[in-house]
């Protein structure tokens, strides 16, 4: 399991009524909305910028997702999702993910993204963009 101390970037949350299942507890399908989110905002904390469909010809396609489930999260529990880049490929980066009770240090979730560069027009796989790889290396050393 990945520890708090792990990752230096957080992004907070707090479990909505319409994200919970009949058993009171997160619907699974919403900790890969909760995974996405964090993901979004953590690009922004690096700080790295992409627009939808890429204005270079290039674009993130995500070519694996996995979340573990560990304990229960229910309605109006405050989390916060951790984020951090594992690996930095030719093409690809993998992201580690974890939710934490915002005043815990026991993950509740985990999970991993993979990403791959994508040139748009060919559909096949490109070099990351520099400026990614710098923003990364800049904050983390994957």
């Amino acid at each position: 399991m990945s520890e708090r101390a792990d990752f230096w970037f957080f992004w907070p949350t707090r479990v909505r009524y319409s994200e919970i299942d009949g058993q009171g507890v997160v619907f699974n399908a919403h900790y890969l909305t909760y995974f996405d989110t964090a993901l979004t905002e953590y690009l922004r904390a690096l700080p790295y910028s992409y627009g939808l469909g890429g204005t270079d010809g290039a674009d993130f396609h995500i070519v694996k997702s996995t979340v573990e489930y560990a304990a229960p999260i229910r309605f109006d529990q405050e989390i916060e999702v951790g984020v951090r880049t594992a690996r930095l490929g030719r093409s690809s980066v993998t992201f580690d993910l974890a939710i934490f009770d915002k005043a815990g240090d026991r993950a509740l979730s985990i999970g991993e993204i993979v990403w791959v560069n994508t040139d748009t027009t060919e559909h096949r796989a490109t070099a990351l963009p520099e400026a990614f790889i710098e923003a990364v290396r800049a904050r983390e050393s994957p």
